[in-house]
């Protein structure tokens, strides 16, 4: 690739963890080997030593550097702070994209972008919502307001890139507006995360990985496992990784539950090196766009029960019996009795990996990224 034709993008976003920290780092190093130059723009406050040892892996692909200032998660007067300060930071970088992912990191890059386009910068602002405010519901007044400020940030959108056809309906349903020129661009799996992973020999009955919070369901989870173990009328083991503000939360209710000695928790820790430690993975969010461990737990031929919320049918498949609606702590343990009982029958209602490849590669997602940018800037 010719210097010419490198772009110069820079990902904006809030906090360092979860799926959309995957889904940059991802494009982060597929678009390096591309020749281009990428520059990430973060919040300096959350995260921790897992966080640290991501970002340290990825910092050869950065020609563009790594920034981290404070930036909060709730709406308030420390974001004209922080807009000044990244603006005078994204100045030096002269970037031809900006992409701000999630709620926050889409306002700051969609703002911040148009700033440098009054200094005469030909800058292109796209933003990925990954859920974001589309949680909110639109009959609540926070969701309103939310909604109210994402209408007023499209006239300083160039693109929407979407991660699954869920998230692009809700956009439209919630925020409507004459929405910006849009694509639905699939999470993708890099190829070494095809490879199939083995439980350990005293691996648990069943694996919770994920953030500490209402909503990914850890709640619901530890309900369920109580509410199986009297399904299958004997004891169940399971493992919780992860890390939150809730965490306390969730380890007094195992407490309660009298689950402590069969349930373990363990911090956050890389997702092929967690997928050894449970048999039958259990993904039991209220609220999901396409989440990335669905991906690599079933890319990696594990056997997984998740609720049916966001993009996740989707990846298994619209009525997959694998699906169980979501907060029905009954529903989910009868499906997790079943696991336990007849281990085959869960695994044979998982995707195959020929279909997976196909549809959520992350060489393809890096593509018509890639391809999307240039659209918009021409």
């Amino acid at each position: 690739m010719s210097a010419s034709d490198s772009l110069r993008i820079l990902h904006c976003f809030r906090s360092p963890v979860g799926g959309i920290f995957r889904h940059v780092r991802d494009l982060v190093e597929l678009h390096y080997e591309a020749g281009h130059k990428v520059g990430i723009l973060c919040d300096s406050t959350t995260g921790g030593a897992h966080e640290d040892a991501l970002f340290d892996g990825i910092r050869p692909y950065l020609d563009l550097g790594l920034t981290r200032t404070p930036i909060r998660r709730s709406i308030g007067p420390s974001d004209l702070v922080a807009l000044v300060r990244c603006t005078n930071e994204i100045k030096k970088l002269q970037p031809d994209i900006i992409h701000g992912h999630g709620a926050k990191g889409g306002a700051l890059a969609r703002l911040i972008g148009s700033r440098l386009r009054v200094s005469r910068s030909r800058v292109a602002r796209f933003y990925s919502p990954h859920g974001g405010s589309l949680h909110y519901s639109d009959s609540r007044l926070s969701g309103k307001f939310y909604f109210l400020v994402e209408r007023l940030l499209e006239r300083f959108t160039d693109g929407l890139a979407f991660v699954s056809d869920y998230e692009r309906k809700a956009y439209l349903s919630k925020v409507g507006g004459a929405a910006p020129p849009n694509r639905l661009i699939y999470n993708g799996l890099m190829e070494r995360e095809f490879e199939d992973i083995r439980p350990a020999n005293d691996a648990a009955d069943f694996l919770y990985i994920g953030m500490m919070r209402q909503l990914k369901g850890p709640d619901i989870f530890i309900d369920a496992i109580a509410r199986a173990e009297q399904i299958a009328d004997r004891p169940l083991t399971a493992v919780m990784i992860g890390d939150g503000d809730e965490k306390e939360n969730y380890r007094q209710m195992l407490d309660r539950n009298g689950l402590l000695e069969r349930v373990a928790l363990h911090a956050a820790m890389p997702v092929r090196e967690a997928l050894r430690l449970g048999r039958t993975v259990i993904v039991p969010s209220r609220a999901e766009s396409l989440p990335y461990l669905v991906l690599e737990a079933l890319a990696a031929g594990r056997p997984m029960i998740a609720t049916s919320v966001g993009g996740i049918p989707e990846i298994f498949g619209a009525g997959s019996e694998a699906l169980v609606p979501s907060e029905n702590v009954e529903a989910l343990a009868e499906a997790m009795a079943r696991a336990v009982q007849q281990p085959h029958d869960i695994e044979s209602l998982m995707p195959t990996k020929t279909a997976l490849h196909e549809r959520f590669s992350a060489k393809r997602m890096a593509t018509d990224m890639v391809d999307f940018y240039r659209a918009r800037l021409a």
